[in-house]
């Protein structure tokens, strides 16, 4: 145990694994925001770059648990429909990676959550995005860099995939599918790119390893939600965390 003592006093390390098991619980009944809850919760009373390292981990594991949910067949035909999405945001996210200690995140937050917060107001004033079929190469190519560029700089890259994932009306349960897939393949050139930039590295990695039993039980809690939500049920519980995820990356924008 000292192990993991050594990274953060017990006091804090109780606190983190709390935000941890929460960012597991929504993630299991909408399918996202687990990185989004774990980077603001945690970086509330340790460093950013630590909040970021905590995160890798349990968002790849959490991600893969996702994912294969209802079987490696399934999982691969989501790859497939969405592969073009995939390989762009993985160039982008691991390019960005190298640029996380250059750029402002404070005026990142603000660009993230601003449209974010605009897309999920104007959905609850009764605007409906449609992605007609083919306009839909065109937009995943243009969702998958914007949330691969701002994936790779702070681990956030939930909002924009899922506001893609809305706008071409994806069923409830292949939503959650695409997402594990999506945010498991982003998750390990996330962890590649972070173990090149230095982010994860022996002295941050304990951190890491300490979040993924909390994370992990939220998820189970979180996939019992999920099998009890209909597909509007669903479709607003995922437009209110878009909220709140959007505002609260303005509230760390504005105030830091």
């Amino acid at each position: 145990m000292d192990f993991f003592f050594s990274v953060l006093p017990i006091k804090l390390l109780l606190l983190a694994a709390m935000v941890a098991f929460l960012a597991g619980v929504v993630k299991g009944a909408v399918g996202f925001a687990m990185p989004t809850i774990m980077i603001s919760g945690l970086a509330a009373f340790i460093s950013a770059e630590l909040a970021l390292a905590a995160l890798i981990l349990p968002t790849l594991l959490s991600n893969g648990l996702q994912a294969f949910r209802q079987g490696p067949q399934a999982a691969a035909q989501a790859l497939r429909k969405h592969g073009l999405f995939l390989l762009v945001g993985f160039f982008f996210l691991v390019s960005s990676a190298q640029m996380v200690t250059l750029l402002s995140q404070r005026a990142l937050f603000l660009l993230i959550g601003g449209p974010i917060a605009i897309f999920v107001a104007l959905q609850i004033y009764g605007w409906t995005p449609v992605i007609r079929p083919q306009h839909r190469r065109r937009a995943g190519v243009i969702v998958g860099a914007i949330a691969g560029f701002v994936g790779g700089l702070s681990g956030v890259w939930g909002p924009p995939t899922v506001a893609y994932l809305t706008a071409i009306d994806t069923p409830k349960d292949e939503h959650i599918r695409v997402q594990g897939v999506i945010y498991g393949l982003g998750s390990l050139a996330l962890l590649g790119a972070h173990l090149s930039s230095g982010v994860l590295r022996p002295a941050t990695l304990p951190l890491s390893l300490a979040m993924v039993p909390p994370a992990l039980l939220g998820m189970w809690v979180g996939f019992a939600l999920h099998d009890r939500m209909d597909q509007t049920l669903f479709r607003k519980a995922t437009l209110l965390v878009l909220l709140l995820a959007g505002l609260n990356l303005i509230r760390r924008g504005v105030f830091g």
